[in-house]
């Protein structure tokens, strides 16, 4: 009787449980689904207006100084993804206020053409309608820990359109190798539910076609593992060269609105030495050329590295992620015309290696690329994105990433 009494309380705790994350994870994925398809639907809006009027990358530093005056304006001045990172390990607050500030001031980094992406700013928003969400369901500290993390995968489903990436994505970048199983569910719900709204809205993504994939064989592998390795060389220079664009930039220009003026300068005066705006914005057309043209330029990613550096060093609201995906396809597009391989497949690989390197998460990265470029490509994607993340060390874009596991041995680095 005893055991058929534990038996009842067990299945009554985990329908509860479940009955329970099912709610909130489908709360946080509409209201998350629906902030993120107006988000992208802005964001695209913009950067087609951009496109179409070269002469607002001229208003970049009246922007910025704008952009600076809302954050202040909303007191969140120096909050970004890294304080979301904290909310999930410690349950730092986060103000709701984020949310519309980081709207706000990536759409404008868009409209008037500093290089950025969107994600950055989608787990931003997430986070912080997740933690306005868990103070009103009044959740305990480690409830909201697992709902911020429903708000991050599903801002970041509605932007990029992958639903499962995005769960994975959520879980696994605030503290490498240490994976939160009790948040898969709730996570996965949200994700999913943010995408279908965004759907619904309208929201149109990036699709990739990827053809002439080699068969699996000894030569194959051996160009791919040679894109992969140069994406771990890239990505550890990239995280270089944005955190130490920062530091430069905040040693060189204590005011915040001088800073950024400054910066928006030089951004114009680079778009206007590189004689194209190719590498304003999140620069995905020029991804979405490679894959259709096979065209790609071989400085390519090195200019977009240059750009983004100054952009967010600068004080310019959006992401790194997109920016990374460019840098990505250029560079393994490129390496791909000189190892024999079909651009398009060069550039898959080399996206997959650069996100991986920048973030550390290569289980997110074979779940997110495979949704991208289809499942065909699933063992090269697999492949690209483990090389990367074993070559890349422990540089990364985020500083609030925490390494629980060491990548050389199983001894536990950070608990």
């Amino acid at each position: 009787m005893s055991k058929l009494n534990a038996v009842s309380k067990h299945a009554k705790e985990y329908t509860l449980a479940f009955l329970r994350w099912l709610m909130l994870g489908l709360t946080v994925g509409l209201i998350c689904g629906a902030v993120g398809g107006l988000f992208v639907k802005t964001i695209n809006g913009v950067t087609q207006l951009r496109a179409e009027n070269g002469w607002l990358i001229y208003l970049l530093p009246v922007g910025g100084v704008l952009s600076v005056a809302i954050y202040k304006l909303c007191r969140v001045t120096d909050i970004g993804t890294n304080r979301i990172f904290e909310n999930v390990r410690s349950g730092r607050a986060v103000s709701i206020l984020l949310a519309p500030a980081v709207f706000a001031g990536t759409a404008l980094t868009h409209l008037l053409g500093g290089s950025a992406g969107k994600e950055g700013a989608a787990l931003q928003i997430g986070g912080s309608i997740s933690a306005l969400i868990g103070k009103l369901f009044r959740l305990d500290e480690k409830s909201r820990h697992i709902l911020t993390m429903c708000g991050m995968g599903a801002l970041f489903s509605a932007a990029f359109g992958t639903p499962i990436g995005a769960c994975i994505f959520a879980i696994e970048v605030v503290r490498v190798g240490s994976f939160c199983s009790a948040a898969i569910f709730p996570t996965l719900v949200a994700s999913v539910t943010a995408f279908a709204v965004a759907d619904f809205m309208g929201v149109t993504y990036e699709s990739f076609t990827v053809k002439n994939i080699p068969e699996l064989t000894p030569d194959a592998l051996w160009r791919v593992l040679v894109i992969a390795a140069a994406g771990a060389v890239v990505s550890i220079f990239f995280c270089f060269a944005m955190h130490a664009a920062e530091k430069g930039f905040r040693k060189a220009f204590k005011n915040d609105f001088v800073r950024i003026a400054v910066g928006g300068a030089v951004i114009i005066v680079l778009t206007l030495l590189f004689g194209t705006d190719d590498y304003n914005g999140g620069g995905m057309s020029v991804v979405e050329r490679i894959f259709e043209t096979g065209e790609v330029r071989y400085e390519a990613f090195l200019l977009k590295i240059l750009l983004t550096s100054v952009t967010i060093a600068a004080g310019y609201k959006g992401g790194e992620i997109v920016p990374t995906l460019f840098i990505g396809a250029t560079l393994g597009g490129a390496l791909a015309m000189l190892l024999g391989l079909d651009t398009a497949f060069g550039a898959a690989m080399g996206m997959a290696a650069l996100f991986c390197g920048v973030t550390n998460c290569p289980l997110a990265s074979i779940f997110l690329f495979t949704e991208l470029f289809g499942s065909d490509n699933i063992i090269y994607v697999a492949l690209s994105a483990v090389t990367s993340f074993l070559l890349s060390g422990y540089s990364g874009l985020y500083r609030e990433q925490r390494f629980v596991f060491s990548k050389l041995t199983e001894d536990v680095i950070d608990s």
